[in-house]
């Protein structure tokens, strides 16, 4: 009886892997057929253009924050995207944008990026979504803290595509030091979970907290972001207000009409 106990035991262990193996492993593949991600974008001709969101600063002369996310370069979107932080001062003429890019750094410049591109540019071909849109004196009170946040991050002389530091975790240090900006990084930011110089920090939302072994395996509980998993960079996890299944690769998928 004992054997069959602990075989029974460990066949139900053994089947609970295999089903999280599943779906950590089925999200990109279905972030690929859905057309979420795609892997035919060439970097030489791939458009950069404004995809209309961002409002033009001769029509809207007050303060802006804005931050995007877009699906990453041919591989690299099956399982994430890339995030930046767009801003524009009262009164300015164009935006001001911070990210980190990894060619920067693989040419042996800092990995933070502050230019004056398009702020809604897509990327390499891939539409970026809203993630937070401040506007007026909250925005102007948030850009001065993005900006000496940008310029403290601990990582700009480091990066790497997995498990991080890279622009999701630029991202992520940004929004956690500017208490304006409360923003629900999705489930797609690989990196976001990279945390500088602890193992525990408040989440992205500022909402909850989060366990982080160096991005590789982690938890998060928030109100914002709900509960997330966090296995060798990529995360799974429910939000239940609306009711949301959060799946690596996949991003968020709607489960409740309500909200």
């Amino acid at each position: 009886m004992n054997a069959a106990r602990r075989f029974s035991t460990t066949a139900r262990t053994l089947l609970v892997v295999l089903v999280v193996v599943l779906i950590f492993a089925s999200g990109p593949l279905l972030a690929v057929a859905t057309g979420k991600a795609s892997l035919e974008a060439d970097w030489r001709t791939a458009s950069r253009q404004s995809a209309g969101i961002a409002p033009a600063p001769d029509e809207h002369r007050e303060a802006v924050v804005q931050v995007y996310a877009a699906r990453a370069l041919a591989w690299r979107g099956m399982f994430g995207v890339h995030s930046w932080i767009s801003v524009k001062e009262r009164g300015a003429a164009v935006y001001r944008v911070y990210e980190v890019i990894g060619w920067r750094h693989y040419r042996g410049r800092p990995s933070v990026s502050i230019s004056n591109r398009a702020p809604d540019g897509l990327w390499f071909g891939s539409r970026p979504v809203l993630l937070a849109d401040l506007r007026g004196a909250r925005a102007r009170q948030a850009i001065r803290g993005i900006d000496a946040a940008a310029r403290d991050y601990p990582f700009e002389n480091e990066y790497r595509v997995w498990p991080g530091p890279n622009s999701n975790t630029f991202t992520a240090h940004v929004i956690r030091q500017v208490p304006e900006l409360s923003v629900h990084l999705p489930t797609t930011a690989v990196g976001k979970d990279y945390l500088p110089g602890s193992l525990v920090a408040a989440s992205p939302s500022g909402t909850g907290y989060q366990f982080s072994l160096f991005g590789v395996f982690g938890l998060m509980a928030a109100r914002d972001e709900g509960v997330e998993l966090n296995l060798l960079g990529l995360s799974l996890g429910v939000d239940p207000s609306p009711l949301t299944l959060k799946m690596p690769g996949l991003g968020h998928v709607r489960l409740s009409g309500d909200g």
